[in-house]
Formats: C-alpha cells, sequence, structure tokens
C-alpha cells in the first residue's frame, strides 16, 4: 500500500500570511502538513531584501490581509501594538516544541494569541500561555530555547530551506516543488494528490 505523500510546511511565527496558512492548510490540503520553522530574518538577509511590513506597501497588504482572514471564515485579525515583533525566542521555543511533539498544537496557539488577539511574541508570558495549551512545560521550554543545540537546529532547519528553494513564508513544498504564499495552498493541493496517485 502507498504511502499518502506529506506536504513540508515552511513557517515564521511573526507572519500573517503563515498564519493564515497554517490555519487552513489540512483543510485545504486533505491531510495536516509537517510543519517547518525557519527564521524569517535570515532569509531576508539571504536573499538581500526584507519585510513589506517596513514598506510603503504595508497599508496595503495588512487590508488584503485582513480581507483574506475574513474570506477564510477566520475570526478578524487583531494586529500587535509591536508588529513585527522580535520572534527569535518564539522560533526557538518552536524548535523546542517540535522536538518534543507539540510543534503544531504550540505554533496555532501562538498565532492565534498574536493575530487573532493582538498579543506579542516577543512576550514570555504569551510563549508560556501557548507552551501551557499545548501540553508543554513553559518554563522548560523557555529555558530549553536557550540550549546551543536548539538555537543550533534552527539555524539549520533555516539554512535547508533556503537550499530547497524557500525565498519567504509561508512556502509548501510538494517533493522538489515549492509553492509560497497562502494563495498556493490550492496549487499545492493538486500537487499533493498527483503526487498520491504516481506513489
Amino acid at each position: 500500500m502507498s504511502r499518502a505523500v506529506s506536504a513540508l510546511l515552511y513557517f515564521d511565527l511573526g507572519s500573517p500570511y503563515a498564519y493564515l496558512a497554517v490555519e487552513r492548510a489540512e483543510t485545504v490540503l486533505g491531510s495536516a502538513p509537517v510543519l517547518r520553522p525557519l527564521l524569517l530574518g535570515a532569509i531576508f538577509r539571504q536573499r538581500g531584501f526584507g519585510s513589506w511590513a517596513d514598506s510603503d506597501a504595508r497599508a496595503m497588504r495588512t487590508a488584503e490581509i485582513e480581507r483574506r482572514a475574513a474570506r477564510y471564515g477566520l475570526p478578524p485579525i487583531v494586529w500587535p501594538a509591536q508588529w513585527p515583533a522580535n520572534g527569535l525566542t518564539a522560533m526557538r521555543c518552536a524548535v523546542w516544541a517540535d522536538r518534543n511533539g507539540a510543534l503544531d498544537t504550540f505554533a496555532r496557539a501562538v498565532f492565534r494569541a498574536e493575530f487573532a488577539a493582538g498579543g506579542d511574541i516577543a512576550s514570555p508570558a504569551l510563549l508560556l500561555a501557548a507552551a501551557v495549551e499545548a501540553g508543554l512545560d513553559g518554563e522548560a521550554m523557555l529555558e530549553g530555547a536557550r540550549e546551543p543545540a536548539v538555537k543550533q537546529e534552527l539555524r539549520k532547519l533555516t539554512d535547508e530551506a533556503w537550499e530547497a528553494g524557500v525565498r519567504g513564508v509561508p512556502s509548501l513544498r510538494v517533493g522538489e516543488t515549492v509553492f509560497f504564499g497562502d494563495d498556493q495552498l490550492e496549487l499545492a493541493a493538486g500537487a499533493v494528490a498527483s503526487a498520491d496517485q504516481s506513489a
């Protein structure tokens, strides 16, 4: 019996587009993707330019994200006062959560606290609450996020994503093909279905 093909969904917890993708990916793809954390700031440095959040396109893009959330049936976007925030610790916590088998639940909890409730992902209190929601020991997570091995793993995952062709988030990888953007989920779903038929 052939095994269903899994999509990898690369994300950074600071990205509202990644929030949209994580919330609806399982429904669109037909199965839950494998979440893969990366550090978006490092991708920005590699590609040579940064985020639209720091450009003249910010107002246009935030309005589009709000429209998409409404169209997808998600709660209204509540923009954090300090967005984009420093998400380095949050992403290291995501790596630690993955090591402890709770990345999906942790990531969703952080995303919802951030973009549905306006929380600051640089806040340890937000991360602790997300850890509890994911069934994790929050204090152990924050301590673990400072471990050299966790820091190195996040760098490694980011480097691997770059080598795979990821230039932003969310990106879905199906086989060797990378689909960039939450609006590419439907195309990725078609690729998953085709790969499943060929497996």
